[in-house]
Order: structure tokens, then C-alpha cells, then sequence
């Protein structure tokens, strides 16, 4: 429920009725040779709205900043895979009209019932992660890993993708200010502002201090 379910359907209506033009239009060098999708065009009518409402939708979602502490995240790219449509295996751009990539983000627009295939795999040290989420969902991960969209068999498959520059460069930063933040906010929800909630934030504090990217 990263975007609600109400801008989901908004988003599917939008899309169903909007042009599309050939992916590799903002494929890189690389890139053209295995993206096989559409997307929306840039002229699209609405596509700045319909993009400024997914962006707001994810700033508003608190796990989803906590992960990422965003400092720009960049106009979402909405995508369509029909039937034999596939993103082979890449790598997404260190660089996006001058913004460093750190994270990228895939929001799923269809529901699982109506398509087969269109996974997003991502290629980890211990194996692939397959991973196809009910709309609305988002799977956030680091824009440095290698990762593919294998074919759909069936039906249609929506999603939104971005990219996003965070105020913390280092992955494994992130994750230990992510697990210091949840376990602080748990903390505080269950027992208030006490003297363990004040040396966690200290700590966070203090952390972030030395690792912001401002």
C-alpha cells in the first residue's frame, strides 16, 4: 500500500487510455538491446500530474522514507509489458539528468490475477530474488544491482518506476539508520519519551550527523 488503492485505480484508468511509445527511448547505450516494453511518452496529457501524485504518495509512505531517506527522487517512468514483453538483465544509469542514482524503486500497477510472468529479478550474491507484488506495492532496492523483468504469458502488466538520490550514500548506513529509527519510533509508541527512546536518538542522531549527504 505504498500507493493507495484509490490512486491506483486513477493511475490504471489514466494509463489504459493514454498513448505509449517503445521503451528504448530512455534506454541507455546498453540497454536498448534488452528492453522490449512500452512506456508513456513524455507529451503525454497528464503524465506530470499522474507523476507528481506517485512521488507524493511515496514521500508520505513512512517505512518506505524511512528506508530511503530521499533527497530527490526522480519523475516516475510508467511502463506497460503485454503479452511476450521482457526487460533483460541491467544495470540502471549512476547518472540521471546530473543526479546520482542510489536506490531504485519499481510501484506494481496490475493486479497479480491478471497477468503470468512479468517478475522482477534481482541478481544477489546468494541467488536471484523474484519478486511480483499486488498493486499498489513497491519494492525499493540499490540502483547498483544488476536486475530483469522476464516475459509476460499472459494479460497486461502496469508499473511505475524511479530512481532516487538519498541523503545517505552507503547501503549499509541506510540500513543501520533504518534499524535504529523503527526501533527508537517503536520504542517511543509503546513507552513514551524515556531515557533508552533519548539515547537511541541521540545515537541516531549523532550518525546521521556524520553520514548526510546534504
Amino acid at each position: 500500500d505504498v500507493v493507495p488503492k484509490p490512486l491506483v485505480a486513477e493511475l490504471r484508468e489514466w494509463l489504459n487510455d493514454t498513448a505509449y511509445v517503445d521503451g528504448k527511448t530512455t534506454a541507455g547505450w546498453n540497454a536498448k538491446l534488452v528492453k522490449n516494453n512500452e512506456q508513456v511518452g513524455k507529451d503525454a496529457p497528464r503524465l506530470a500530474e499522474m507523476q507528481g501524485k506517485v512521488v507524493e504518495a511515496v514521500r508520505n509512505h513512512q517505512l518506505f522514507s524511512l528506508a530511503a531517506r530521499a533527497k530527490t527522487i526522480r519523475p516516475p517512468l510508467f511502463s506497460r509489458y503485454g503479452i511476450g514483453k521482457e526487460y533483460g538483465s541491467h544495470v540502471d544509469d549512476p547518472l540521471m539528468a546530473g543526479m546520482r542514482t542510489d536506490l531504485s524503486f519499481t510501484i506494481f500497477l496490475s493486479d497479480l490475477a491478471d497477468y503470468d510472468g512479468g517478475s522482477l529479478i534481482m541478481q544477489q550474491t546468494d541467488g536471484d530474488r523474484e519478486v511480483r507484488l499486488e498493486a499498489g506495492s513497491a519494492v525499493l532496492y540499490p540502483s547498483t544491482t544488476l536486475h530483469r523483468v522476464t516475459p509476460v504469458t499472459r494479460g497486461i502488466r502496469l508499473a511505475a518506476v524511479s530512481w532516487i538520490r538519498s541523503t545517505i550514500r552507503g547501503a549499509e548506513e541506510r540500513e543501520i539508520l533504518f534499524d535504529i529509527d523503527r526501533v527508537r519510533r517503536s520504542i517511543f509508541q509503546a513507552q513514551g519519551k524515556t531515557a533508552d527512546f533519548d539515547l537511541l536518538s541521540k545515537t541516531f542522531s549523532n550518525l546521521m550527523r556524520m553520514w548526510v549527504e546534504d
